[in-house]
């Protein structure tokens, strides 16, 4: 069976061969984070170090995204497969394991929904045309999703629209908070609300405090935002989950590789609260992108427009 790859390095730690060869592939890894260039011999070396893991539990091994120590999980998960990066921004392989269909969060969200109707609809105008507002209604009801909530939205306004810049960092360890232990019926809502008119769509557009977590003053370039994505290990992670779940694929009749709309959604989810972090590009449309262009990428225009393109023009997504 499959287990984590916190799990699976403890056992291959307490092997000695499988131990000498993991602490190959670390300075390998650290290498690459460093981006020190690898001679020929190293980089054999490195291959090789891979490959003989064969059957290991460290090959297989994968994480949760709601997991404790999700961070170390992550960085043995791209230590074991630090080849997968090489040259090539497309990764392949999400680190993530197809998380079970949690049914009873449905009936949590179902049930304070109901809550929610039989209250005084005086004080919830505009809940029939704005299903942004009648969310946020939902999510006020549950505890953990009201705190978590109020969290990311008062660490991500500090400093917000004045000269003082908010902490980036900080917001976006607020909104991936958020998203990690809400139960995903509640923030699918909030984040994914059909809207048909603009108050809606500004509502949507905002939920993730825009101004802080992502907009810069100017746009960056798309690559140096992959840069910075793939200096981070979460990043990194929600990225090639995003590539894996999100693959557009022309020939099929629903634009994805995959098939699994729901995937899909989940892995763009976790891509909020990361340096690549998503939003709604207006409040009239449900089109997304990234916040960077593509203007003075030389002779890299094309692998830029890629990495724009997987938000902008995925059919999958």
């Amino acid at each position: 069976p499959r287990s984590d790859c916190i799990a699976a390095e403890q056992l291959c730690l307490s092997d000695s061969t499988c131990n000498a060869t993991y602490r190959i592939l670390e300075n390998c890894a650290l290498a690459k984070t460093r981006f020190l260039p690898l001679d020929h011999d190293s980089r054999v070396r490195c291959l090789n170090a891979e490959l003989d893991l064969g059957n290991s539990s460290l090959l297989h091994c994968k994480c949760h995204r709601r997991m404790k120590r999700q961070e170390h999980c992550l960085r043995v998960f791209w230590t074991v497969h630090s080849s997968v990066t090489d040259g090539y921004f497309n990764l392949e392989t999400s680190p993530y394991e197809n998380p079970a269909n949690e049914e009873h969060w449905k009936t949590d969200y179902n049930k304070l929904a109901a809550l929610l109707s039989g209250k005084d609809c005086s004080q919830l105008a505009g809940d029939a045309t704005n299903p942004c507002l009648k969310a946020t209604h939902v999510c006020n009801l549950s505890k953990k999703c009201v705190r978590l909530r109020t969290d990311y939205a008062s660490i991500c306004t500090k400093g917000a629209g004045s000269e003082d810049m908010c902490d980036r960092r900080k917001c976006h360890r607020g909104l991936r908070n958020f998203f990690e232990k809400v139960p995903e019926d509640f923030t699918k809502r909030i984040l994914f609300c059909p809207c048909q008119d603009e108050l809606c769509g500004e509502r949507r557009r905002k939920t993730i405090v825009p101004d802080c977590s992502f907009q810069y003053n100017t746009k960056p370039n798309c690559l140096w935002l992959l840069d910075s994505c793939l200096e981070d290990h979460i990043c990194k992670s929600r990225l090639a989950d995003f590539q894996q779940n999100c693959q557009p694929a022309d020939m099929s009749p629903d634009g994805c590789s995959q098939h699994n709309h729901a995937a899909c959604l989940q892995a763009y989810m976790g891509m909020i609260g990361t340096p690549m972090t998503p939003n709604y590009v207006s409040n009239s449309s449900a089109e997304v992108s990234l916040w960077c262009t593509c203007e003075s990428s030389g002779n890299q225009k094309e692998k830029c427009d890629q990495i724009l393109g997987m938000f902008e023009s995925n059919k999958c997504l």
